[in-house]
Parts: C-alpha cells; sequence; structure tokens
C-alpha cells in the first residue's frame, strides 16, 4: 500500500470512528510513526486528524515516537494479531518496538491514542 494512500485511509477512519469522536476532545498531540521504510507524523488537534506529515525530515516536531521493524507494524495491522504484537506495551517487551519521547503526552492521550492505533488492524500499513 502507498504510503499517501495509507495516510488518507488512516485519517478518514480516525476521524469517522464513534468511540474517538466522543471522547478525544482533548486529544491534541503530534506522534512519529517509524515503520522502517514508511515514516509518517499525526498531528492530531481536539480529536481530530489535523494532518498527517508522510515526508517527515529530522527536525520535524513530534511529542513521542514508536520506532519498529516493518515485520513488527506488519504483525501489529493483522486482523488478530499474534500475542506480543496486540499492543505497544507487549511489543516494547520484545525489544522491537521502542518508544521515545515525551511519554507524558502519551500517558495523557493513551486511551485515545490506543483506539487510534487499533486502527491499523482496519486500515493496514504502507510496509
Amino acid at each position: 500500500m502507498d504510503i499517501r494512500d495509507w495516510a488518507i485511509r488512516y485519517a478518514e477512519a480516525s476521524d469517522a470512528d464513534p468511540t474517538i469522536g466522543a471522547m478525544a476532545r482533548y486529544f491534541t498531540c503530534t506522534y512519529l510513526f517509524d515503520m522502517s521504510d514508511a515514516k509518517a507524523i499525526v498531528e492530531m488537534v481536539d480529536g481530530k486528524v489535523h494532518r498527517i506529515n508522510i515526508a517527515p525530515q529530522p527536525m520535524d516536531p513530534w511529542d513521542f515516537a514508536l520506532r519498529a521493524s516493518a515485520q513488527t507494524w506488519r504483525e501489529f495491522a493483522r486482523a488478530v494479531p499474534r500475542p506480543m504484537f496486540h499492543g505497544i506495551w507487549a511489543a516494547s517487551f520484545r525489544r522491537d518496538l521502542r518508544i521515545e519521547g515525551n511519554t507524558l503526552v502519551l500517558m495523557q492521550n493513551l486511551r485515545n491514542f490506543t483506539l487510534q492505533f487499533e486502527l491499523l488492524r482496519k486500515v493496514g500499513v504502507p510496509v
């Protein structure tokens, strides 16, 4: 899947999700998905995807980042993930997923971010 197509599908799925819409009023942050061959910075403003930067540069800002191999991202995106790929904490224990940056922002938005992260099972990943 092309990263442009993925970004459109991901933004649409997030903005249309009724649970995110109901509880993400203050979900405002910027995060990086580093999928080895593909990277994207997702900017959230009041629970809506404001922008997805599909060609981030080294100095482009983000609050927190999730970095993992392409294989790990593909495992995350399976409809029914294998054990240890069902969420970010389990994958970080495998030592392939790294969580970097301002983890306070991640924790403040964890419930909304987790719902948004799980959308990868519906829209897939661009790697």
